[in-house]
């Protein structure tokens, strides 16, 4: 458990760690280089680096929490890795279950996996599910997380690399959208950002403008025409 700098949570919480390569989004992965820094600093839950693992001890992190929190699920791995046993995934979902008084929020590249435990995971209120959306190429993604039973759908268009016109946002309830930041960060066009803002204004979905990113995150900033842009749906049902 760890406070968080992401500007749309309040902490990290990391039942699973390390993960694998499977789309342009992960290129430039800010978890894998976290990850080999907390090996090199001798930090146990990461003395395999990124390598998957899971983490039994960490299931009960959230019963010690005294006051509500919003809390990103596995920043540092994907929940719904094909090599995460479903039994593992519904260990996970009974601490959320348990614990309604926190808004859980879970984010995943592995949408034909998140569809396909679906029915056997138990989707308490409090539970946000999302799909990490970087280019037209994964849009596909969206539409298998339609079909979750999560109270509260979300996008991460983060990093955003490209155009994503005429998204079907039906059944969508927040987008986030963040440039690429780092050493060698790939640019995110300010009409890309636009367009998925008036895309979510038109279909009545929230609109969280995360970052512009670059090499100097903290320069560039969060503001987009002006203004931030902080929308996030309800944290009660």
């Amino acid at each position: 458990m760890a406070s968080s700098n992401i500007e749309w949570t309040e902490m990290t919480w990391n039942p699973t760690t390390g993960c694998n390569k499977i789309s342009a989004g992960c290129k430039y992965c800010y978890a894998e280089i976290m990850a080999n820094r907390l090996q090199a600093m001798g930090i146990e839950k990461y003395r395999d680096g990124f390598k998957l693992r899971t983490h039994e001890d960490s299931l009960n992190i959230p019963y010690t929490w005294k006051n509500p929190k919003v809390v990103f699920v596995n920043s540092m791995s994907d929940l719904f890795h094909k090599e995460i046993p479903l039994e593992f995934i519904q260990k996970v979902f009974a601490v959320m279950n348990d614990n309604p008084q926190h808004v859980f929020q879970i984010l995943t590249k592995r949408a034909d996996v998140l569809l396909k435990y679906d029915k056997y995971l138990n989707w308490t209120h409090n539970i946000w599910m999302g799909v990490s959306v970087e280019n037209e190429k994964v849009m596909h993604r969206i539409d298998l997380l339609r079909m979750v039973s999560a109270r509260v759908k979300f996008l991460s268009c983060e990093p955003l690399l490209g155009p994503l016109p005429n998204m079907n946002l039906k059944k969508i309830d927040w987008v986030i959208v963040g440039g690429e930041s780092g050493r060698t960060p790939r640019p995110m066009k300010e009409e890309w950002a636009l367009d998925i803002m008036d895309q979510c204004q038109k279909s009545n979905v929230k609109f969280f403008f995360k970052q512009w990113g670059g090499t100097n995150k903290k320069k560039t900033g969060r503001k987009l025409l002006d203004r931030t842009w902080d929308d996030m749906p309800s944290m009660v049902s």
